[in-house]
């Protein structure tokens, strides 16, 4: 049997958490076609001294929308990124009836790209386009859809309207979604009340779809929000996922929250969680203002400007405000306010004289014309609970940002993660902490969450497989982004194979964009 490449000499980790072994890798077109002895091959790949996986899956992205700004996904390609679960959070790129409010729920939308589908099928189409070097899956977007039919109203969708969310929602997993997100602690989701989430999920749990959820609260009363979580799972029988699990307020909060997803697990729901590698959150400045501020953009000036309207927004309590504690709050580098960059809102607004609020609504106001580009962080993690999350056998990583490029049209735009979340995972979990071993680490980097979505003959090394493959030398591969300056590719990942097409060849990109848009059949 001949073959268009080999990959000889390395040393496999097949993706399923086995022992490695010595093996040889032959590929033919899309597919691996070998795996021990394989004859003489068109091109061939020396891996001696190097680990030879399954390419990695990212289950947590939001690359919706810069994947058809740059389809060369750079960052993740860097990090020997071959998959990605995008339509997370409640955010993404359909159903698009609203063009207004849209953008809301896009991480990372520009003008560049025009908003011209409607569906998840135009999406999908024009994703696949743009031709992107990685593969791409999607949940169907709960904001996305509530402010289809809902706008921003806060409050549980009508009758009539929630009878629309359902259309739309069977619509999208019809056209090839894998499931359904939520993002209940955004503007667009917080009016929907439990009822309504149960009604979703039926639609998404009729078709054993999964559903992933940003829960309704990441501080205090975390774990009422994983309950109410697990209860939506169990009365519309839907597989469940919980998005970066892990709450902002401490170690007792985050031990209450894993075990009511263990009691859960041994009850025999489906449930399992995604948790983000860095310490802090990353999410807009425009989240502090309730949603009724954010409904008409051509307002948002007059609303910031105004007393009346600002006194009603301290009554917010918002994502940001949480706690009352703006010392974790970061704002990001930015040309509107460049001196207040990588300083907290706390200490912007006591040398301003101000409350934070009314700081908040200067800072945006500034920024009206274009809120979206101001981003701040949120401290919100310790490492003692990121490892007891990463030991957990129900937790695989996740990136929690958008694919980047430190050149070309993303050049100096940033998300936190996107340049650093699997090279941190693996020196993290393998090197530094020892919680897991390498062949369980790179399961939880492949097999574990393609068969957490549903995906198929991805994430594992074997004969039949599609060929999405990484060769690497783990000690070498590390992560060089770092909080403020992030965007600083990933050293360490020599060879990068996307459906059977090398992406990455000696740490550089080649050009190929061999990525599919995968279709839920």
């Amino acid at each position: 049997m001949s073959v268009d490449l080999a990959i000889r000499n390395g040393l496999v980790i097949d993706g399923t958490g086995g022992e490695p072994l010595r093996a040889d890798i032959g590929v033919k077109g899309d597919r691996i076609v070998a795996v021990g002895a394989v004859p003489e091959a068109a091109s061939e790949i020396d891996a001696t001294g190097k680990v030879v996986a399954p390419g990695f899956i990212d289950i947590h992205s939001h690359s919706d929308f810069t994947l058809l700004v740059d389809p060369r996904a750079a960052s993740a390609v860097h990090q020997g990124v071959t998959l990605e679960v995008v339509g997370n959070c409640g955010f993404g790129c359909f159903p698009l009836l609203d063009k207004e409010l849209a953008p809301k729920a896009i991480y990372g939308h520009s003008a560049d790209v025009p908003l011209t589908w409607t569906t998840a099928a135009g999406y999908f189409e024009r994703l696949e386009d743009a031709a992107p070097a990685i593969n791409v899956a999607s949940l169907a977007p709960n904001g996305q859809i509530r402010l289809s039919v809902v706008g921003l109203a806060d409050r549980p969708a009508q009758d009539h309207e929630l009878t629309r969310m359902r259309y739309l929602l069977d619509e999208a997993l019809e056209q090839g979604a894998w499931g359904y997100s939520t993002g209940l602690e955004y503007a667009a989701e917080r009016g929907a009340d439990e009822d309504e989430l149960v009604s979703m999920c039926e639609v998404c749990g009729g078709r054993h779809a999964i559903y992933a959820t940003h829960t309704r609260r990441r501080d205090e009363g975390a774990d009422e929000a994983v309950a109410e979580a697990l209860r939506t799972a169990e009365r519309s029988g839907v597989r469940l996922q919980v998005s970066h699990l892990v709450p902002r307020n401490g170690i007792d909060s985050a031990r209450r929250c894993l075990e009511l997803v263990e009691g859960a697990a041994r009850s025999g729901m489906d449930v399992a969680f995604d948790m983000h590698t860095r310490l802090y959150g990353t999410t807009f400045l425009l989240t502090a203002l309730p949603p009724w501020a954010l409904e008409h953009p051509a307002r948002l000036r007059e609303i910031l400007g105004s007393e009346k309207h600002r006194r009603a927004i301290r009554e917010y309590e918002s994502i940001l405000s949480a706690g009352g504690d703006w010392g974790r709050i970061v704002l990001l580098d930015n040309a509107v306010w460049p001196d207040y960059a990588r300083r907290d809102v706390a200490s912007i607004a006591a040398e301003r004289g101000q409350e934070p609020l009314d700081a908040v609504c200067d800072l945006l106001l500034g920024a009206a014309d274009d809120p979206g580009q101001l981003m701040v962080i949120i401290h919100a993690y310790t490492e003692e609970q990121q490892r007891e999350a990463f030991a957990h056998p129900l937790c695989v990583p996740g990136s929690d940002a958008t694919t980047m490029a430190p050149i070309g049209p993303l050049a100096g735009k940033v998300f936190h993660g996107a340049y650093t979340w699997a090279a941190w995972y693996l020196r993290f979990c393998v090197q530094q902490e020892k919680v897991l071993s390498l062949p369980e680490a790179i399961h939880r980097l492949t097999l574990q969450p393609a068969e957490r979505i549903g995906i198929r003959d991805r994430g594992v090394l074997r004969s039949g497989a599609h060929a999405d493959l990484v060769v690497f030398d783990p000690l070498a591969f590390k992560e060089e982004g770092t909080t403020f300056d992030p965007s600083r590719l990933a050293t360490g990942m020599e060879t990068v194979i996307v459906n059977g097409a090398v992406t990455l060849s000696g740490g550089e990109l080649t050009g190929a964009r061999n990525g599919k848009v995968l279709r839920r059949v």
